[in-house]
């Protein structure tokens, strides 16, 4: 069956396929009848900007997608919400102190897991948004790497909306340097807008809400 998210999906994979990235159906503003469809066009990693909007809609699903489906929390996380984002959510990509990591390590320890987690990082400096500078990332890895209930996968970052395509190449490879010179794995960025350009420059994780869905 020929629907509009299948045939956004078909769009997504002829140009996304050749770099193989994992690509994270941002489901925030749609419903569990649009995640259930995604999922059976094979798609089951979801983004949630919302710990109890996510919880909500998982516990409307069916055991069969929850159970092979894996979530991402790429919204701001308050310290408030820890609890119960931690055995919710398999990564979450917003980390941006110390101290929330911290947080985040206790709670795994008391449930007995260990938490991925992503550093954000705000390299456009946009005093809107979340996020660590640049400069601050080499002290943030070297304190989390004491902590034994979370696992550093890598960095996340929201690029500015913006249609000069230079500026955005010039703050993703800023990225992808960084993910290098730190050996991590994961590089979480590229939204609707500007996935192309993330994907050109070394994105190993892609988050699609408008472009998939709509």
């Amino acid at each position: 069956m020929h629907t509009k998210i299948s045939e956004n999906l078909n769009r997504i994979l002829t140009f996304a396929s050749k770099y193989n990235p994992l690509i994270i159906a941002v489901s925030k503003y749609y419903t569990v009848n649009e995640m259930r469809e995604a999922y059976s066009l094979g798609l089951n990693n979801f983004g949630e900007n919302r710990v109890l909007d996510a919880i909500e809609k998982i516990n409307l699903l069916e055991e069969e997608i929850t159970s092979n489906s894996h979530y991402h929390l790429i919204g701001h996380l308050q310290s408030n919400k820890i609890k119960k984002a931690i055995g919710v959510f398999d990564y979450i990509h917003s980390v941006d102190s110390i101290e929330l990591a911290m947080g985040i390590d206790n709670v795994a320890k008391q449930k007995g897991i260990v938490q991925k987690i992503l550093i954000q990082v705000n390299n456009a400096n946009e005093a809107q948004k979340f996020g660590i500078a640049p400069s601050q990332i080499e002290e943030m890895i070297t304190k989390i790497a004491s902590l034994k209930n979370v696992s550093l996968e890598g960095l996340m970052t929201i690029a500015p909306l913006s249609d000069d395509t230079n500026l955005l190449k010039r703050l993703f490879d800023e990225m992808y340097k960084l993910k290098e010179l730190y050996h991590l794995k994961e590089l979480s960025m590229g939204m609707s807008n500007d996935y192309k350009i993330a994907l050109d420059c070394g994105a190993t994780m892609i988050r699609l809400g408008r472009t998939l869905f709509e």
